[in-house]
């Protein structure tokens, strides 16, 4: 043993369901340790910025998307993960940590194989419920596999001992939002139920489109405040304020757009009566976390139909309405809206189902899992 801090290894990244549970865990981590922390990643991902908001030293490294079908992308990127896995390699040999921590991403095999043949330990973490193509690599490798849900357990069965359930943490100090700051912040009132309408980090444009046709109506019933991601990546936030001064005069202040919303969150959930998003694994923990009944859209075509697995994961317990797609209208969207917010009784029985299906330790679950597993390779 040294007195040297204990060196961890975040590897992973490319949307924020991989990024946001690497920052709840080396907060926690900051605070029970001394530790020297470093982010592998890629350089087009929204790790790097992640990793310079958070002070975390990062290097970026070659990496390609793993793929189940074939294209021409396919084989430019199989050039690219061998580069990776060396140049992984090379900067653990560098930083010799005593353990990698992978959140999942493509980007993060090449760190987890590199990990492996080195002899370094490593867990892996998986936020949905499912298994992606990444974490299926990850799981073959890793000395521990780390789930948010139970049900995750039996697509590993294989895996036998190495699997924990931690649960999936969440960004810190949601738990401490304040509803009439949020109320404040918005413009809002006490007199009208809040909906926060949200399509993760990127949006969700047939929320956005569906929205944009059923304002009119929502806001007869509800203050409505829509994170509709950039306009840079689905075009919706000029098109929503536009819709927002077609209102009524008397109505625009029920309805606020924003592309983003950063760190506001925790009060404007604090102040939502209901929550109506897609069904990524952050936004499901997150969910369940804060006991916010919800309505969810589960996005199609995801690697083996994981949204839709993530809000069976609150419906199956009543705390959601899932919707699939397809099925999305203004119509039902407002109906289902207006048969939610006349029913305090059945949100709230939703908000404790929620709840039920919580783990608000998750981040610490992980942080020991990490420590203790540096532990054994530090004592060798």
């Amino acid at each position: 043993m040294t007195d040297r801090p204990t060196r961890i290894v975040i590897a992973g990244g490319g949307t924020g369901g991989h990024v946001q549970p690497a920052i709840a865990v080396s907060s926690v981590l900051r605070q029970r340790a001394d530790v020297e922390l470093t982010w592998i990643g890629s350089s087009g991902g929204i790790e790097k910025l992640t990793a310079s908001e958070q002070q975390i030293l990062f290097h970026a490294i070659p990496t390609g998307k793993l793929r189940r079908y074939f294209s021409i992308h396919t084989l430019l990127d199989a050039v690219r993960i061998p580069f990776g896995i060396l140049r992984a390699r090379l900067l653990l040999r560098s930083l010799q940590p005593d353990v990698v921590f992978s959140t999942g991403g493509f980007v993060s095999v090449p760190t987890v194989v590199a990990a492996w043949m080195a002899g370094i330990p490593s867990i892996t973490h998986e936020q949905t419920a499912t298994i992606g193509l990444a974490n299926k690599i990850n799981a073959r490798l890793a000395d521990r596999i780390a789930l948010a849900y139970t049900q995750t357990r039996e697509l590993l069965s294989s895996a036998g001992e190495r699997i924990i359930i931690t649960g999936n943490p969440v960004r810190g100090g949601l738990k401490n939002g304040d509803s009439d700051r949020g109320l404040t912040l918005l413009g809002f009132t006490r007199d009208l139920p809040v909906v926060y309408v949200t399509g993760g980090s990127l949006g969700a444009q047939a929320v956005n489109q569906t929205i944009q046709k059923a304002i009119p109506d929502l806001v007869q019933h509800a203050q409505v405040i829509h994170q509709c991601g950039p306009a840079a990546a689905n075009g919706d936030y000029p098109r929503l304020l536009e819709a927002r001064k077609s209102l009524p005069a008397d109505m625009q202040s029920r309805y606020v757009v924003r592309e983003r919303i950063g760190e506001e969150l925790a009060d404007i959930y604090a102040c939502a009566d209901l929550v109506i998003g897609r069904s990524g694994g952050g936004t499901v923990a997150e969910l369940a976390l804060l006991g916010k009944p919800s309505i969810l859209v589960p996005l199609p075509g995801t690697s083996s139909d994981e949204q839709t697995r993530n809000a069976r994961v609150l419906a199956d317990v009543d705390a959601s309405i899932l919707i699939p797609q397809v099925e999305l209208s203004p119509e039902r969207l407002v109906n289902q809206l207006r048969e939610l917010l006349s029913d305090p009784e059945r949100r709230a029985k939703m908000s404790d189902a929620a709840r039920s299906v919580a783990m608000p330790d998750a981040a610490e679950r992980l942080a020991d899992e990490i420590l203790q597993l540096a532990s054994v390779k530090r004592s060798d």
